[in-house]
């Protein structure tokens, strides 16, 4: 399991620019089992995701793909955990 923080580092209007087809990103990944949530932090700084890749090198180059990288608007933090504690409506997703 991973959790990526992202860091805007372009003001927020840049990044609003690219907000749209960063969402589209971010469906796609959940089509693919890979994300399990993300959302902005507050105030609006960058993001945070929580994802299921098979390997961090997976999860590398899927978000290599990320409109917010390929516009150079976000610097990604990635941090592989593994889930001791959670709520059991998670079980089968963290387990599988």
């Amino acid at each position: 399991m991973f959790a990526v923080i992202l860091k805007y580092k372009k003001p927020l209007e840049e990044v609003e620019r690219h907000t749209l087809a960063h969402r589209a990103f971010l469906d796609e990944c959940v089509a693919q089992g890979i994300l399990i949530m993300s959302g902005r932090q507050t105030p609006p700084t960058g993001g945070v995701v929580i994802a299921k890749a098979d390997s961090r090198e997976q999860l590398e180059a899927l978000l290599a793909k990320d409109p917010f990288h390929l516009a150079g608007v976000a610097d990604y933090e990635i941090y592989e955990f593994t889930p001791g504690k959670y709520q059991p409506v998670l079980k089968e997703l963290i387990e599988a």
